[in-house]
């Protein structure tokens, strides 16, 4: 009992304002008044947003038609125990490979989520962003061969933004996993992990009917080990 008062939470995700950054083509975000308690008697927000603005995940949909959309996905494929693969220190757009990947895949469980962090959220809304490091298809295919279909990036993108193919999200959407992009404060999970925490991700996006993906409120529980 004592080591669950010690319970902490962690928030992965970035705040949506009027103007964040997006991904190169995506629509801009907008956040304005709609009503106004002075005029109106409460007050509401007006939101103008693509479905994959902010912290977000993505479903297989969004990369092929005839996969899964975000609604037809388990619940269960949006939290799970998670692994931390501390890649922290790599270059602009480095690649992330499976020998990179070495010390953490075998702790990869159907129903784990591999998150990765890459230290890439420092530059959030700087051209620099863009310039972020990537997951090769070889390492994506290593990481569903350990059973895992849940992947999130303190990143734009698992792949490298800008070329229009998608490699390493057709290996984790072709095998029905979900990617969340855009995770922010990944270096603090990476730290728990390091000093023996347990750590569970929760990435549960909004319920949009038939869509390719949907922004979450990504956040991380972590319980310190029994003393």
């Amino acid at each position: 009992m004592a080591d669950a008062l010690l319970e902490s939470w962690l928030d992965l995700s970035v705040p949506v304002v009027t103007g964040m950054p997006v991904y190169p083509g995506d629509p801009e975000v907008e956040v304005s008044r709609a009503l106004r308690v002075a005029e109106h008697g409460v007050n509401v927000l007006r939101l103008h947003m693509g479905s994959q603005s902010g912290t977000h995940v993505d479903a297989p949909y969004h990369v092929d038609e005839a996969w899964p959309t975000l609604d037809d996905l388990p619940l269960e494929r949006f939290a799970g125990p998670a692994v931390v693969a501390d890649v922290r220190g790599l270059p602009a757009r480095a690649p992330i490979t499976p020998d990179l990947l070495t010390s953490v895949l075998d702790l990869l469980r159907p129903g784990s989520v591999l998150l990765l962090a890459t230290g890439w959220s420092r530059h959030w809304g700087t051209e620099d962003y863009l310039g972020h490091p990537w997951l090769t298809p070889e390492a994506a295919e290593a990481v569903v061969a350990a059973g895992c279909l849940t992947v999130g990036i303190d990143a734009l993108s698992v792949d490298p933004t800008g070329p229009a193919d998608l490699p390493s999200h057709r290996v984790l959407c072709g095998a029905g996993g979900v990617i969340a992009e855009n995770l922010t404060g990944l270096g603090g999970v990476a730290d728990a992990q390091a000093a023996g925490c347990s750590i569970e991700a929760f990435l549960f996006p909004m319920r949009l009917a038939g869509a390719d993906g949907g922004p979450v409120r990504a956040t991380a529980r972590i319980t310190p080990r029994a003393r």
